[in-house]
């Protein structure tokens, strides 16, 4: 068994502590950080390595807070329900919550971020690439990340809004807003009518534009919907609702087999 040499030990360079002092990469905590520096800018840098422009920062606020919260969805009630069950684990309840930021809630900006750098590098152009992953799409009958909304038509509202914003960055260089909007025009062609985009489709053009890597970009909606799952936490603690939930689906989902419940007696 061979030991590491230095040049391939490895290493961090996100935080290092002694007995007087903490560092967040090059920066003091106490003396460079506390009290000058914002959460969005520290955690831009945390992830990044990079310092965040006010630019930057404007366009990871915009998207931090579109997507923090849609009211009763799949982890805002999985939340609840879990706090309601161990009360004494609130971190057990936003856990809960989070793990429903996958493929087709929340964590599609990942999948619409890899569809956009496909676009983006294919040699035939964002025309033509948008027009054959569309009818892919179409072909075989699948979602398409970062398309679709059934709580907003013709238009999720957060997205034209987001896509406005990144429209504004100056240094950005267009090329993944460019895409999905490439992405909408063939969408809406192959499937014959409107497909809005939502909200995680602009807040993966955003992202691109700030070179945010495709597999980092989940982490930036588990950061927000935490936030917001804390909010639902808070106003369970205030006005539960998980027992009512709990009672409405034992109502209205039916026993089907032998013998009697209550939701079937007569």
């Amino acid at each position: 068994m061979t030991s590491n040499t230095a040049s391939d030990a490895p290493f961090t360079e996100l935080c290092t502590h002694s007995q007087t002092s903490i560092h967040y990469r090059n920066a003091n905590l106490v003396d460079d950080i506390l009290g000058q520096k914002t959460f969005t800018e520290v955690l831009f840098s945390q992830i990044t390595g990079r310092v965040a422009s006010q630019d930057d920062l404007r366009i990871i606020d915009a998207v931090l807070i579109a997507i923090m919260e849609h009211g009763l969805t799949p982890s805002a009630i999985s939340t609840r329900l879990v706090y309601m069950s161990a009360p004494e684990n609130l971190q057990g309840a936003v856990a809960a919550g989070l793990l429903a930021v996958g493929s087709q809630f929340i964590g599609t900006v990942e999948n619409c971020a890899l569809n956009l750098e496909q676009i983006i590098a294919d040699p035939a152009g964002m025309e033509d690439a948008s027009r054959r992953l569309a009818e892919g799409f179409r072909a075989t009958r699948q979602s398409i990340p970062g398309f679709g909304q059934h709580m907003h038509k013709p238009d999720d509202p957060r997205a034209a809004k987001l896509l406005a914003i990144g429209r504004e960055h100056p240094s950005a260089s267009g090329k993944h807003l460019d895409a999905i909007q490439a992405l909408s025009k063939a969408v809406d062609a192959a499937y014959g009518k409107h497909i809005t985009i939502n909200a995680t489709g602009a807040v993966a053009a955003l992202l691109g534009e700030l070179q945010i890597p495709s597999r980092v970009m989940r982490g930036f909606a588990v950061i927000s919907r935490a936030a917001g799952l804390v909010a639902h936490v808070a106003e369970e603690q205030r006005q539960p609702t998980a027992r009512f939930i709990w009672n409405l689906i034992d109502k209205a989902v039916p026993y089907r087999g032998d013998g009697v419940g209550h939701s079937n007696e007569a």
